[in-house]
């Protein structure tokens, strides 16, 4: 392991490509978690027309396939696409988006299924305790806490294992777009199994610590 460790070291800079893949992940739960845990609190409180729909689209959306999702900001962001003007793709913060379109539906969704098995309970309660609707609802956040804790992992989980959109519009460039999933797709092609090998276990390790963090988080809340 050693030795494997010293050849990619020659080769590449491994911790340049663990920081970059930590930041754009990083970035994308962070920016996905802003704007995925309010909407699905919105989501699994309020009750509206179209309710269902919303919840069936978002859903879907859960399961949105990774190229599909690249294809998409792929598009908008080609100099013949509507913000081909910002001149963002093949950069990391074109990465960050199109995790960002895989992440934020997992959020919003899990955290409105968390929030609505807490509501009713304890919503009502609440306010027969003469709480305000608006406390009311923080209350039920707040004993929401680890299913929205659980949502934002598995948000993680999913941005830190993607590949196929982060190389689309990434485009896997050396020093500048080139993460863990890239790397070990690349080494793979040109055969080199052992390094493969040792980037997916570095892959499994950051992994392992970010899940044990949480867990940790998750089970202090509880």
């Amino acid at each position: 392991m050693e030795e494997i460790g010293a050849l990619w070291l020659q080769r590449n800079d491994i911790w340049e490509i663990i920081r970059l893949s930590v930041f754009v992940s990083g970035s994308a739960v962070l920016i996905s978690s802003l704007l995925g845990i309010p909407a699905g609190a919105w989501l699994g409180l309020t009750r509206f027309a179209g309710k269902a729909l919303v919840l069936r689209i978002t859903i879907t959306l859960m399961a949105l396939p990774p190229v599909l999702a690249g294809l998409i900001v792929y598009l908008l962001l080609s100099h013949s696409g509507p913000l081909g003007s910002w001149e963002i793709l093949f950069t990391p913060t074109a990465m960050i988006i199109a995790q960002c379109l895989l992440v934020i539906p997992i959020i919003v969704g899990l955290c409105a299924a968390a929030i609505a098995g807490k509501e009713n309970s304890i919503h009502e309660h609440a306010l027969s305790l003469g709480a305000t609707r608006a406390q009311a609802m923080r209350t039920v956040i707040g004993e929401a806490r680890t299913g929205i804790l659980a949502a934002v992992m598995t948000g993680f989980g999913r941005a830190f294992a993607e590949v196929g959109a982060v190389m689309m519009v990434g485009g896997n460039i050396k020093h500048f777009s080139r993460v863990l999933t890239t790397s070990i797709v690349l080494e793979t092609r040109q055969g080199n199994f052992d390094i493969a090998i040792a980037l997916g276990v570095i892959l499994l390790i950051l992994s392992f610590i970010v899940s044990s963090i949480a867990l940790s988080s998750i089970q202090e809340s509880i």
